[in-house]
């Protein structure tokens, strides 16, 4: 529903688009996301998120929920496995159309018989990212 990218522990994470903080949280369960923020766009009347996960205990130290962020601006820093989930370094990158009340957290997989609302609910990523 997302895309992991590899990189070193404390790489640069940078906002993908104009935004505010919605939320952030650290989702500290083994095998997930550890700290994660959350960012809320607005484009054109239409309202969507892009999730940033496995991210370092600093990034969310001192955010604060409705800060404006631009595109490009760092927004955090990777972590490492010790604060990630039990991952080798790496950013959990998902858009979501409804985040369904969640708040500094979302589903980052889910079983088969889920995806066709998934699909729907989590954009590709490369929409933004283009990688492909």
């Amino acid at each position: 529903m997302g895309i992991d990218l590899w990189c070193e522990a404390n790489t640069p994470v940078l906002a993908a688009l104009n935004g505010v903080i919605h939320s952030f949280k650290n989702n500290t369960a083994y095998g997930d996301y550890g700290p994660t923020i959350i960012l809320e766009h607005r484009i054109d009347g239409i309202t969507f998120f892009t999730l940033y996960g496995h991210l370092s205990l600093d990034s969310i130290t001192n955010i604060k929920v409705g800060t404006e962020v631009k595109a490009g601006e760092i927004i955090g820093f990777l972590g490492n496995s010790e604060v990630n989930g039990d991952y080798p370094p790496h950013l959990h990158f998902q858009i979501i159309n409804d985040l369904q009340g969640n708040f500094g957290d979302y589903l980052g997989v889910c079983s088969a018989n889920e995806l066709d609302f998934y699909k729907e609910n989590c954009p590709d990523p490369n929409l933004i990212l283009k990688l492909k």
